[in-house]
C-alpha cells in the first residue's frame, strides 16, 4: 500500500473509532447508571450553565489542549484537536437520536450502560490503532507524567478523581456505570486494543506502524500509546 494510502486509511480508522466511542458514550449517559469521571464533569456543566455535552467536551478540550501545549512549548497535535472537535459533534449528533432513550426497566438500564460500555472500549481500541495520536486529556496526562516522573496510573488517577469531584459538585450522573467504567474500561480496551492493531496491519499489509505517510505518532513523549493512554472521554 502507498504511502498516501496509508495516510488517509490512518485518519479514516481513527475518525471511526472516535464514532464508535461516541456512540458508546451516548449509550452509557441514556442508560443513566452513571457515566466516566471526565462525562460526569461535562454532564455537570451542561445541567448547570446550558449548552450541549458535547460543546463542554470541546471547550473543556480546549482548555486541556492549551495547557498541555504551554507546559510543553509546543503547538497541539493534530490528532489531539481531532479528537477534541470531532468527539464533541458525534457525541450531539447521536444525543439527538430521537429513539435512543432511558429504558424504563432496570434490566434494560443495566444492558444499554453493558453494551455502551464495550461498544466504547471497541472505539478507543479502534482510534488508538492508527497512532495519529493522544485525545488532549491523554495528553495532559502524558505531559503530567513527563514533567512529574509520577506513574502514568497515578497521573491519571489523580485528573480523574479531581474531574469526578468537580462533576459530582456540579450535579453530574454519579452512580455505580461510574465505577464499573473506571475500574473496568482498561481491561475491555486491553482486548480491544491488540485485535483493532492487528486488524489496522492487515489493512495496510503491514506498513501501518512503520510507514506514517508524514504523520508522527503524536503522543507527547513520543512513545506509543497504550491501552491505558485512551481519552474515553474519560472519552
Amino acid at each position: 500500500m502507498g504511502t498516501k494510502s496509508i495516510f488517509f486509511l490512518k485518519w479514516l480508522v481513527f475518525m471511526l473509532g472516535l464514532m464508535i466511542m461516541s456512540f458508546g458514550i451516548v449509550l452509557m449517559i441514556r442508560a443513566d447508571m452513571g457515566v466516566s469521571p471526565w462525562d460526569v464533569f461535562h454532564i455537570g456543566l451542561f445541567l448547570q450553565i446550558g449548552l450541549t455535552i458535547g460543546t463542554w467536551t470541546i471547550i473543556i478540550g480546549i482548555f486541556i489542549i492549551a495547557l498541555a501545549s504551554f507546559l510543553t512549548r509546543s503547538l497541539p497535535q493534530a490528532g489531539a484537536i481531532v479528537n477534541m472537535l470531532l468527539v464533541g459533534v458525534f457525541i450531539d449528533l447521536f444525543m439527538l437520536i430521537p429513539w435512543l432513550q432511558t429504558p424504563s426497566l432496570l434490566w434494560g438500564k443495566i444492558l444499554l450502560f453493558s453494551v455502551g460500555m464495550i461498544i466504547n472500549g471497541v472505539g478507543i481500541g479502534v482510534y488508538i490503532a492508527p497512532k495519529c495520536g493522544a485525545g488532549p486529556r491523554d495528553s495532559l496526562m502524558l505531559v503530567l507524567t513527563e514533567k512529574t516522573k509520577w506513574k502514568v496510573q497515578w497521573i491519571r488517577g489523580g485528573m480523574e478523581l479531581v474531574v469526578l469531584t468537580l462533576g459530582w459538585l456540579l450535579g453530574g450522573p454519579v452512580s455505580i456505570g461510574t465505577f464499573i467504567y473506571t475500574f473496568g474500561i482498561g481491561s475491555i480496551v486491553g482486548i480491544t486494543l491488540p485485535m483493532s492493531d492487528a486488524l489496522f496491519q492487515k489493512l495496510t499489509g503491514g506498513s501501518g506502524a512503520s510507514q506514517s505517510g508524514g504523520v508522527q505518532n503524536e503522543s507527547i513523549n513520543k512513545g506509543q500509546i497504550r491501552a491505558y493512554h485512551h481519552d474515553g472521554v474519560s472519552h
